[in-house]
């Protein structure tokens, strides 16, 4: 077997693209979007029929603004009726990075995602929406839990934000790997192996604690540079990959071993829950997880005003 189908024997493989043709070759369980992917596959023409359909459904809105809004939020899930077409499992659909600070905002779009969904057919319970792990966007995927409506939280660059994920009963997490790999390597110009990876020990330690803890939070390691993090977290619940890492993991038929399993994680003791302010505290001494979780939101946004852009274009 090549490495992709020894992978598929340790943990579920996710599709990090929106690039609806990839996922059909590929054939992952689930699939995963964000503001840059949805902007990449909205530039491609195979997808204009999303954009117009989006388009369309917001005419009826009563403003400029309310009709770009309501465009983009069917866009977006326009791709992920699409995706779900091509996969037996679960899509992840994000909000607006901008309201990342804004727990009723988030709340709010989110339910609105939800009900473009079941509007198109497809249940809640094969959503994921997606959300940024600041104190607000958790403390809002808390009650959005409680609703019903799973969440997965991403832009996850520490232990404080997976800590207080799991106290809030997310459905799923996506912590970061390449985007820790990148800050380390910029702060103290070395490389690093998969056994030093900063990126990969983030996740191993998060994995751990919730196993140990018995945490039903669902662990998906995201954001890979290379297929030797991968390799390094074989066994972890869900791997979100991209096409090309997806490709290369198919062609090689080397022997991939599990890295982590839940019945090696031996049971202790949860921490104290945490508070927001200790929370904030311990996100603001990880100067790497910091500034990485602000990137994080900024280049999302950014995205996210280029398919506004777009969308305005034809708007008018």
């Amino acid at each position: 077997m090549n490495q992709l189908q020894q992978l598929q024997s340790f943990s579920t493989i996710v599709a990090d693209t929106g690039d609806i043709a990839s996922i059909q070759r590929l054939k992952p369980i689930d699939a995963t979007t964000n503001p840059s992917l949805i902007l990449k596959a909205a530039s491609q023409p195979e997808y204009q029929h999303i954009i117009i359909n989006g388009l369309e459904s917001a005419k009826s809105q009563p403003t400029q603004a309310a009709q770009l809004q309501a465009a983009i939020e069917a866009i977006s899930v326009g791709f992920g009726v699409e995706i779900l077409k091509a996969i037996p499992g679960l899509v992840s659909t994000e909000v607006d990075a901008r309201a990342s600070f804004d727990l009723r905002a988030t709340v709010e779009q989110a339910r609105r995602v939800i009900q473009r969904y079941q509007q198109a057919g497809i249940g809640r319970e094969r959503v994921l929406v997606k959300i940024a792990s600041t104190w607000e966007g958790i403390q809002a995927a808390r009650l959005l839990e409680q609703e019903g409506i799973h969440c997965n939280l991403t832009l996850l660059f520490n232990f404080a934000q997976a800590q207080a994920c799991a106290e809030a009963g997310i459905t799923l997490i996506s912590p970061f790997v390449g985007r820790i790999l990148d800050w380390h390597k910029k702060a103290t110009g070395k490389d690093f192996g998969a056994d030093t990876d900063p990126g990969v020990l983030s996740v191993k330690s998060i994995y751990d604690y919730y196993k140990a803890c018995d945490y039903q939070t669902v662990v998906m390691a995201a954001s890979f540079r290379n297929t030797g993090e991968i390799a390094a977290l074989a066994g972890c619940d869900k791997l979100t990959i991209s096409p090309a890492l997806l490709d290369a993991l198919a062609a090689d038929q080397s022997v991939l071993t599990r890295s982590l399993s839940a019945t090696a994680c031996a049971p202790r003791s949860r921490l104290p829950e945490l508070t927001e302010s200790t929370f904030r505290w311990q996100l603001n001494e990880d100067a790497m997880a910091t500034e990485k979780l602000a990137e994080g939101i900024r280049l999302f946004s950014a995205d996210l005003r280029l398919l506004e852009q777009k969308v305005l274009v034809m708007m008018n």
